[in-house]
């Protein structure tokens, strides 16, 4: 569990809600959001694009963190004020805790549990998404929307974002859990009927077990063979040393964010 005895640590313009309601009959449960504004959101008049980052408790706050943040809100802060990236909200959704698997995974393993990403997907798509545009200036269209996650929530990322490329048009796809259902993930890619336009991080740490990279190279291949291009709307990333945890994550923010929003002059959004 958390060491809730830890400071605070979030950075910047930070927007709380405590308790976000889920669609009735979903089953999903209700759950802290945390937004990330840029730095002068009050000040100008503009609309910005979104990043939806699950596991929301990790993303900025040691406090709430499982074991180290990944200081998203650190990260963004200094990469918008150095104009590296452009200004963009981000969105932190807490999981579900022990129902974390449940919510996390697209099919049911016998001994794990798991099988409810659609359900989930559809909080994120016909709930939350209309609540942070309502709420919030965001630039609402898939080419400015963003869905990001490591881990299960790496798979859960790739997968929503497959299912619904009219919403999200950019993936930050970290250490994803290839190995659920057998490949699963590998599958739908292979399935597609066609390459999605949408734009996405791959990455893998290569201290992560002797499987993981196998896995992720195989998925990296599956995108190609369907479509994308490496370097140009795929970067595939494996991190020397990177292990599976927070801290190698938070390493890789910087890279993703410069890859899926870079400065809108830079001519390559």
């Amino acid at each position: 569990m958390p060491d809730r005895t830890r400071p605070h640590t979030l950075t910047g313009d930070i927007r709380v809600h405590q308790s976000f309601p889920s669609v009735s009959g979903t089953g999903t449960q209700d759950r802290p959001v945390l937004i990330y504004l840029p730095p002068g959101y009050d000040t100008v008049e503009q609309r910005y694009p979104v990043l939806y980052l699950n596991d929301g408790q990790n993303v900025f706050d040691q406090a709430t963190a499982f074991s180290d943040e990944w200081r998203v809100d650190e990260t963004a802060q200094q990469l918008i004020r150095s104009r590296r990236i452009e200004p963009l909200i981000i969105v932190g959704i807490y999981n579900a805790g022990d129902q974390r698997v449940d919510e996390y995974t697209p099919t049911l393993d016998p001994a794990k549990g798991g099988g409810g990403a659609d359900i989930y997907g559809s909080m994120l798509v016909d709930d939350l998404k209309p609540f942070i545009d309502a709420i919030y200036r965001t630039l609402p269209d898939p080419e400015n929307t963003a869905l990001g996650g490591s881990s299960l929530a790496g798979l859960l990322t790739l997968y929503l974002g497959l299912r619904h490329p009219a919403t999200f048009g950019k993936l930050a796809v970290l250490s994803p859990s290839v190995w659920w259902g057998d490949g699963v993930i590998v599958r739908e890619v292979e399935a597609l009927p066609r390459k999605t336009p949408q734009r996405i991080w791959l990455d893998a740490g290569r201290r992560e077990g002797v499987d993981v990279i196998p896995d992720v190279r195989r998925l990296r291949d599956a995108l190609v063979e369907k479509g994308w291009s490496i370097g140009d709307d795929l970067m595939y990333f494996e991190a020397r040393g990177g292990e599976h945890n927070e801290r190698s994550w938070a390493k890789r923010v910087g890279l993703f964010l410069k890859f899926l929003f870079p400065p809108r002059d830079s001519g390559t959004r």
